[in-house]
């Protein structure tokens, strides 16, 4: 399926980001097309044309302020506050799959697999370095931060943290 969407705040910094990052990563890891346009402060970006919403076959807009839907008229509408999309953009998607007729349970098992398996991870193929002569002790505290951001999702996943 192919949807367009809007993620606003007030302030348009993190949150807008966040929320549109987060629906286009799920959207595209479940086999369907989005295009997101991001309100905040500085302005509108990636505006949505004309073509990608009489294209879409629904609308999600997730904004913690007014955001004018003149332009998606009668077209399936998912509405919710911008930390919907943050924090459940899978549910978002869901909606809006189910406002526009369509089947939940069709996307495909490769498409279902392939996104657990994404969100998963693996003990056994997790890499660790141990420290050797070329390896200094610093070096090993680089590699463990690293790790550390990975597992915690890196700036993104702090950042939910922070505001969720």
């Amino acid at each position: 399926m192919k949807f367009v969407a809007v993620t606003a705040c007030p302030t348009g910094i993190a949150h807008s980001q966040m929320g549109a990052e987060n629906l286009e990563n799920t959207a595209t890891k479940r086999g369907h097309e989005i295009d997101v346009e991001v309100q905040g402060a500085m302005g509108t970006e990636n505006e949505l044309s004309a073509e990608a919403i009489e294209a879409a076959d629904a609308v999600i807009i997730a904004a913690d302020t007014s955001v004018s839907q003149d332009r998606f008229e009668g077209k399936p509408l998912v509405k919710s506050n911008i930390k919907g999309a943050v924090n459940d953009a899978d549910g978002l998607i869901d909606e809006a799959i189910e406002k526009a007729g369509g089947d939940i349970g069709g996307e495909t098992e490769e498409q279902i697999d392939e996104s657990t398996a994404e969100d998963s991870e693996d003990p056994d193929t997790e890499d660790h370095e141990e420290p050797t002569p070329e390896t200094s002790e610093s070096d090993q505290t680089a590699v463990d931060d690293s790790s550390d951001r990975e597992k915690s999702g890196g700036l993104l996943g702090k950042l939910k943290s922070i505001f969720s």
